[in-house]
């Protein structure tokens, strides 16, 4: 049996922004035809998956906000934000997009699988409560971690999209059943995600952010991940592990200024997936817009999910080394141990 399961839906392709748009069906090709060319179609298994209800969007989405959507889609041309638009199809697939992560759920409650990958579109940790922004239109992460701590599960969001997970964090600011921990360009947009913002109330703690200077690369972000993200989850106690896997952070991205490769995505991926203490971890497609190094830096995230020994028929590229980035580890450590005094 296939250990990792991967969502995908061919109405993923007819959610379209205007022509010239960053965030294009291509990229959903790109991503399924890189794992077809890295030889893994044998070690996954792929389902398509079912449309969201409505009360599971509502539970991190205001009533305002989904009926807008209703009232628009279906039409054409529609334009939410300076970037971020719908199609005719673009809410049905945002409701197929926020329910992988819910079939996914379901799916290793059963043992069908270790891991998931949602290879999904429009992405979502841009979604926030009570608006759509940054090509993002529901918050897909956010759905299937609320719906795990309604069922008293702990939750770890890891985000290493190249732009911070800013909806993602309002949702669960102040919360304390949801760890979000997110690495991103800094300043990039939407601005937000400096080292101080740590939640709030309950959630004070709960929140980790790296903002990372550009240039940085794949060693920086892993002192990160094993001085401060790894121990951060294991304190924490996480059930589940969900990753917004954005890979806009490589170094051929045409919107961001980063250095990491595929090579780092792999490396990542799979320090995530063996700090899962019940082998719960499902990915989420986010941004990634140089094809080419989307499809490889797909390969490896899903090929890390299988296992640390997957053979590939592609190679990737080498782990990136000698930029900047360790000073901001080193105070995020800082002021996290502090708080935790």
């Amino acid at each position: 049996m296939p250990e990792v399961i991967v969502y995908a839906h061919d109405r993923f392709v007819d959610h379209r922004p205007p022509a010239g748009h960053p965030e294009r069906p291509e990229r959903f090709g790109a991503a399924v035809d890189g794992l077809t060319a890295a030889g893994l179609a044998d070690a996954l298994e792929w389902r398509e998956p079912t449309s969201a209800p409505v009360e599971a969007i509502l539970g991190v989405h205001d009533r305002g906000h989904v009926d807008h959507l209703e009232r628009v889609g279906g039409q054409e041309g529609v334009r939410l934000d300076p970037d971020t638009h719908m199609s005719s199809h673009s809410l049905e697939a945002a409701r197929l997009a926020a329910g992988a992560g819910l079939d996914a759920i379901d799916a290793l409650r059963a043992g069908d699988g270790s891991a998931a990958f949602c290879l999904v579109r429009p992405p979502g940790h841009h979604a926030r409560p009570n608006e759509a922004m940054g090509f993002c239109l529901y918050n897909n992460i956010a759905v299937a971690a609320d719906a795990l701590t309604r069922a008293g599960e702990r939750v770890a969001i890891v985000d290493y999209d190249a732009h911070h997970g800013n909806g993602t964090q309002d949702i669960f600011f102040d919360r304390d059943d949801v760890l979000f921990v997110s690495l991103h360009e800094y300043p990039q947009y939407p601005g937000t995600g400096a080292g101080t913002e740590v939640g709030r109330d309950a959630g004070l703690g709960s929140t980790i952010n790296f903002p990372m200077p550009s240039g940085s690369t794949g060693d920086a972000y892993l002192e990160a991940f094993d001085t401060v993200v790894i121990p951060s989850i294991e304190r924490f106690g996480a059930d589940w592990i969900l990753i917004s896997a954005g890979f806009d952070a490589h170094r051929d991205d045409p919107l961001t200024n980063l250095g990491l490769t595929s090579g780092d995505h792999a490396a990542l991926t799979r320090r995530l997936a063996d700090s899962s203490s019940r082998g719960r971890t499902i990915a989420f497609l986010e941004g990634g817009y140089d094809l080419d190094a989307l499809a490889l830096s797909t390969v490896g995230c899903v090929g890390a999910l299988i296992g640390p020994d997957t053979s590939l028929d592609v190679e990737l590229e080498a782990q990136s080394s000698g930029g900047p980035g360790r000073e901001i580890v080193a105070a995020v450590r800082d002021l996290h141990n502090q708080l935790a005094d």
